[in-house]
């Protein structure tokens, strides 16, 4: 098998996580490449849950090898609860398994409690951070003022880096927020836990990534959110902090693009969207409703309400585009049992005129009315569909015009959260 990529087509929340889990049987080595533990993939094996922030959906797998590129910001105490977690469900968690970039970016103790703060002191303006410390600790990484895990290695280093940090940090908590001052010291006693047990885990993920290759192997590159949060090309400034299309799989673990491979672009049948931001085919009806409720649509990380609308199929192109995706994996379908009739969105007016892909301009978004087609729905409950043939044929025509509508074809439909629940083409 070759490498692949698996990228979110809409804002986030397509089922990622699944999808990865389901195609890690035949793959080597998955890696992380971008965010943070703001982002949360979902696995139901075997009728039994997993939620996976940091670590790879692939750690599921007995063999494979995990792990969490440069790209990814962590945070040291969050991923050690995590291997406890995910450890505690029968999964071996141990450093021949699951390696960490020594180049990742840490998120300290100042990055979460300044982007809590900065989100408390706005009003209307708040874009919906999760206030895990993401956007801060990219911030660093920019500024050249970051912590890198392999800084757990070196405390002479970390105490010198955390106390530059700090002159700014406190200046903004203290003076501007009317927040605590923090101490050096105290932000070193807090990590040490977590800097013992995480340095047997760090390595050269690049290297490792090359050994792979080397020997024959195959490698997933697992992204988080979706192409539409992206810094870059997303709906900013409601955006996340880092670049989720896929160029950013090569420069977040440390290959070659020209090694990248395969791109599989998620969607989701309907659209959601969690936090702030525009969203065109946002539903506040009884439709809006049913796709909230049969589709569970609360966040992995955060809990909280998905927003939820019909397919938007300008936003699915751009993302084809954006990210050179050659093949759709359909999620959740059988969340639009039930309905009637179906939406699609296929473009938008904006200032009087048709656009198939999304308008450049940074309030245009907000300002669009969706085109839609309507197509007939199905009553039928999808859940135990194992075969194309096994759908309605109001279900095969939703996917065969999503087909047309994107001009690449739908090599996999998932009808409900199990692994087994899934129809391969």
């Amino acid at each position: 098998m070759s490498n692949i990529v698996i990228i979110g087509a809409q804002w986030g929340d397509e089922g990622k996580g699944k999808v990865v889990d389901l195609l890690s049987s035949g793959i080597s080595a998955i890696v992380r490449f971008q965010g943070g533990n703001n982002a949360g993939h979902t696995v139901i094996a075997g009728g039994k849950k997993y939620i996976l922030k940091l670590i790879p959906s692939g750690i599921l797998h007995e063999g494979k090898i995990c792990l969490i590129g440069n790209g990814v910001v962590v945070d040291p105490s969050a991923l050690c609860s995590e291997m406890d977690d995910v450890a505690g469900q029968g999964i071996a968690i141990t450093p021949d398994r699951l390696k960490l970039s020594r180049k990742a970016h840490l998120i300290m103790p100042y990055h979460r409690l300044l982007d809590q703060a900065r989100e408390q002191s706005k009003d209307a303006d708040k874009i919906g951070t999760t206030g895990r410390g993401i956007g801060p600790c990219y911030e660093d990484k920019a500024a050249r003022t970051g912590v890198r895990a392999c800084d757990l290695e070196d405390p002479d280093l970390l105490r010198a880096k955390i106390a530059h940090s700090l002159k700014e940090k406190n200046t903004l908590l203290a003076g501007l927020y009317g927040g605590k001052a923090l101490d050096v010291e105290d932000i070193m006693a807090q990590i040490a836990p977590a800097a013992a047990r995480l340095t047997p885990y760090l390595a050269d993920v690049s290297a490792e990534l090359a050994k792979v290759e080397d020997r024959g192997g195959s490698i997933m590159f697992e992204g988080a959110q979706g192409a539409h949060l992206d810094i870059d090309h997303g709906t900013y400034p409601f955006v996340t902090s880092s670049n989720t299309v896929v160029g950013s799989a090569a420069a977040g673990s440390g290959i070659s693009p020209s090694r990248l491979g395969r791109v599989i672009g998620l969607v989701k049948a309907y659209s959601t969207r969690v936090g702030a931001g525009p969203f065109p085919t946002e539903l506040f009806d009884g439709v809006g409703e049913h796709l909230q409720r049969q589709g569970v649509e609360f966040g992995a990380v955060t809990g909280r309400r998905r927003r939820c609308g019909w397919l938007d199929m300008v936003v699915v192109r751009e993302s084809i585009r954006l990210c050179g995706i050659g093949e759709i994996a359909l999620t959740k379908l059988d969340v639009l049992s039930g309905l009637k009739e179906i939406n699609i969105c296929t473009a938008y007016m904006y200032q009087g005129k048709k656009l198939d892909f999304p308008p450049q301009m940074e309030s245009g978004m907000g300002k669009v009315t969706p085109v839609y087609e309507t197509l007939p729905g199905w009553s039928e409950d999808l859940e135990n569909a194992s075969s194309w043939e096994d759908l309605p044929e109001t279900a095969r025509s939703y996917v065969r015009r999503l087909e047309e509508l994107a001009g690449i074809s739908v090599s996999l439909i998932s009808v409900g959260p199990d692994r087994d629940q899934t129809i391969m083409r």
